[in-house]
């Protein structure tokens, strides 16, 4: 139980590719459900013009954060370029027991990191409708070169393949349908979503036809 016996929180992890809508679901999910907070990393990188800390993150140099490494002080982290990104186990574990649900949005890594030290953690994947929606959808942002683009579309054909490490797989082929999914799991529905329902296997194939080898 949460704190004054209110019910306990619960943990969830979101992963997905780029392109996948991630942002976008993530954001209607803290809208559609009011005790769903958002877990604030520590990260290692400057704060950017009005960046507030605390809010968008919680900024610390790298010597705290490798003594936070040192106390086991979080549930995963990771390097991200030049900088170190981290999730607070103390943090995590205040908002739940004050029985609020968390939500975090990593990748598949840091999920597995989590999943270890937290294994009643609710996992949840993210899939495009398909290889080729990805790619457009990267396209469509408008801001890399095509070498870009065909890199970070391996890099999340790649990342895809780990989805029946996750609880559910939810296929982001209509916002509002995805959207629908995801809260249902996070209010402890949605079993027809688990990665070993039936029928999930053949809906992620049909994602994958395209992707070649």
């Amino acid at each position: 139980m949460g704190a004054e016996g209110s019910p306990r929180g619960r943990l969830i992890v979101l992963a997905a590719p780029s392109g996948a809508g991630k942002t976008t679901l993530v954001r209607a999910l803290l809208e559609r459900v009011p005790n769903l907070r958002f877990s604030v990393s520590y990260t290692t990188r400057p704060r950017r013009p009005g960046e507030r800390d605390g809010v968008d993150y919680f900024f610390v140099t790298r010597e705290q954060f490798d003594e936070m490494v040192r106390r086991d002080a979080f549930l995963e982290h990771a390097q991200v370029f030049d900088h170190w990104y981290g999730t607070s186990r103390e943090h995590v574990e205040d908002l739940l027991q004050s029985g609020a649900s968390v939500l975090l949005e990593i990748d598949w890594q840091g999920a597995r990191q989590v999943r270890a030290k937290a294994p009643d953690a609710i996992t949840v994947f993210i899939l495009p409708p398909c290889v080729a929606a990805l790619e457009a959808r990267l396209k469509g942002r408008g801001t890399d070169t095509p070498e870009v683009i065909a890199r970070r579309l391996r890099d999340s054909v790649a990342d895809m393949r780990h989805w029946n490490e996750f609880g559910y797989v939810v296929v982001n082929d209509d916002l509002e349908r995805a959207a629908d999914e995801l809260e249902e799991i996070v209010r402890g529905g949605g079993e027809q979503h688990r990665t070993d329902a039936p029928g999930t296997a053949e809906r992620v194939a049909r994602v994958f036809a395209d992707a070649g080898s």
